[in-house]
């Protein structure tokens, strides 16, 4: 009889733990979580894709006829390159970075249509898109001297077609921008050229000043000139006599200041002579 009580209490307790467990796998399977930064969009079997947009914390749900599909709403980065043609036909490569995020109110919509992974899906098209459209509005050179005014286009066209999807843009900015081997090639020409030609203007500016001051410096000459001439003409040769005493004196001081020169030579052009009787010294 004891047995048999035994194996009827044992009996109980594997059916309680089956029921229990039974009872704890219904229970976690019609919980879910949706933590910070996260929304759930709920998939219903009969219905499909509910229209609300559920929240962060936990939420309940039918066991096998829902399923809830979580989205991260946080911004997140995504990097792309393009090479497109500019307006005169020249090939450049620009890469772009996003900072993208869903709209929370439309993330159903965005489910149905996208899935999960709808920005790898959709931004790398519009974004190669609108580069293209954009960059074949300008020649090459103007990409690097209005390159804001680029930028502010390619956002703003970016922004647009993102829309188009349910996404919205945080940033979007040109990261890198080059050319190809014989654009740069050109490039590099074009600017030693430039340089040829500031260097020849500056030589032909500094020719045309020494030309000028040549004809200041022989007008003033040709002043000088016609002055002393008038002077002469007015004060007989006298002035010129004085000219040259002055001219005589100032060589005899240079001359005497000399500590090799032991004396003055005679003659006409020097104001002092020396004595024959002495005898030069060696």
């Amino acid at each position: 009889m004891s047995q048999q009580a035994a194996m009827s209490f044992l009996t109980n307790i594997a059916r309680a733990a089956i029921g229990l467990g039974v009872g704890t796998t219904l229970v976690s399977s019609s919980l879910y979580t949706v933590d910070g930064g996260q929304r759930a969009v709920l998939f219903d079997r009969f219905r499909g894709v509910l229209d609300e947009t559920i929240g962060e914390g936990t939420h309940f749900r039918v066991p096998w006829l829902q399923e809830p599909y979580i989205f991260d709403i946080r911004t997140r980065p995504h990097t792309f390159s393009s090479i497109s043609g500019t307006k005169d036909l020249q090939m450049v490569n620009l890469t772009l970075r996003v900072l993208s995020r869903p709209d929370v109110i439309h993330l159903p919509k965005i489910f149905k249509t996208l899935g999960l992974e709808y920005d790898e899906k959709v931004l790398p098209s519009i974004g190669n898109e609108v580069l293209k459209a954009v960059v074949a509005q300008f020649n090459a050179d103007q990409l690097l001297t209005e390159r804001p005014h680029v930028s502010a286009l390619v956002r703003d066209s970016l922004v647009r077609r993102a829309r188009d999807f349910n996404i919205d843009l945080d940033d979007v900015a040109i990261t890198h921008l080059s050319y190809g081997a014989e654009f740069s090639k050109a490039v590099e020409q074009k600017q030693v050229a430039q340089q040829e030609a500031e260097r020849s203007k500056f030589v032909v500016a500094k020719a045309e000043q020494e030309r000028r001051a040549a004809i200041i410096r022989a007008e003033g000459e040709s002043e000088a000139a016609k002055l002393i001439s008038d002077a002469t003409a007015g004060a007989g040769m006298s002035l010129i006599e004085l000219r040259r005493i002055e001219a005589s004196r100032e060589i005899a001081a240079t001359l005497a200041k000399t500590p090799n020169v032991a004396y003055l030579p005679g003659g006409k052009n020097l104001l002092l002579g020396l004595n024959p009787n002495m005898a030069p010294v060696r």
